[in-house]
């Protein structure tokens, strides 16, 4: 397990973290998240061993962070941001000093290499200088590193960061496959990783914990929880539907999006207006292309809950409306 105790950093007079406190448990997958400067990357930091806490204190897999270095070090795979290592090594070369510094003795130290580099797809750079990689290589690379002696704790800091698509998709696919009998932690300002690969999410903001939820649960504080969304293939059909749909008394709202012929009807207060609004469209016999159902939008809740509105601006907002 991951432990952490009131777990604060300051420089000067600046909180960079300020009084965490969570713990993580076996098989979970915690997206670490939060706008830039929230003290993500620091607490990540704190976690693995590379920085000294102000007050507080980290354990993993019982090992006190500070106090018990090596030992906790031992069960931990970390991925920095920006995934730092050595440009002038080649990625073979690197990989081979990574497991001696882990300690693998020759057998094990080839099975994890074999491994790790078909994980990871790096077969085709093994003789290539790191510093010459593309961005995406890089991070393979440093993920790599990480997983090399099958820790028992993954702190990866923006593991997909410049990998394309299907880079991405393969990384989460990784992770998920390793999610079981690992302890996996994510710092990440991607949205769509929390979907893809956390089972828990965190959210810090100015060095503080403002929610700790499944990510389902989160969705649910979105007013889009529960929205319907459907799509027109006669456009001509899109300012009656709209019309009909404000009448209707489970909706609070209908936003449209004209070039793309969509709209979405906003329920009250998380009710569910999917039947009532099917029913509808086969009564008026609109001709529609897509209906589907919204969960949540995460990206909505992680603005409302980090960025609140200030009181002058929101009354401001009222007026105007």
């Amino acid at each position: 397990m991951i432990e952490i105790t009131h777990l604060t950093k300051r420089y000067g007079a600046l909180t960079a973290v300020d009084d965490v406190s969570f713990r993580v448990a076996p098989g979970e997958v915690l997206g670490f998240l939060g706008p830039n400067g929230a003290g993500k990357s620091t607490t990540m930091k704190m976690i693995a061993g590379f920085l000294s806490p102000t007050s507080g204190s980290a354990r993993v897999c019982g090992h006190d962070v500070e106090r018990e270095a090596m030992a906790a070090k031992r069960c931990i795979g970390y991925l920095p941001e920006g995934a730092p290592s050595y440009g002038e090594m080649t990625v073979r070369g690197f990989l081979q000093f990574i497991a001696g510094v882990r300690g693998l003795d020759a057998e094990r130290r080839r099975s994890r290499l074999d491994d790790v580099i078909a994980r990871l797809q790096l077969q085709g750079v093994l003789a290539q200088s790191i510093e010459t990689l593309s961005k995406g290589f890089r991070r393979r690379v440093g993920l790599a590193q990480a997983i090399l002696h099958d820790p028992q704790v993954l702190i990866l800091d923006e593991p997909t960061d410049g990998l394309d698509p299907n880079q991405k998709h393969e990384v989460r696919a990784l992770i998920n496959a390793m999610a079981a009998d690992k302890i996996i932690v994510i710092s990440t300002h991607i949205l769509e990783e929390v979907d893809a690969v956390c089972t828990r999410a965190i959210i810090i903001a100015q060095g503080r914990i403002v929610a700790d939820e499944k990510p389902q649960s989160l969705e649910t504080r979105s007013r889009y929880h529960n929205a319907v969304t459907l799509g027109f293939a006669d456009l001509t059909q899109l300012a009656r539907a709209r019309a009909t749909l404000e009448s209707m008394p489970q909706v609070a709202a209908v936003e449209v999006r004209e070039r793309e012929g969509r709209l979405t009807a906003l329920p009250r207060s998380g009710e569910l207006v999917l039947p009532a609004i099917t029913e509808m469209a086969r009564q008026q016999g609109w001709s529609v292309n897509e209906l589907h159902l919204e969960s949540g939008r995460l990206d909505e809740v992680f603005r409302a809950i980090t960025c609140p509105a200030r009181p002058a601006a929101a009354s401001a907002a009222r007026q105007e409306a």
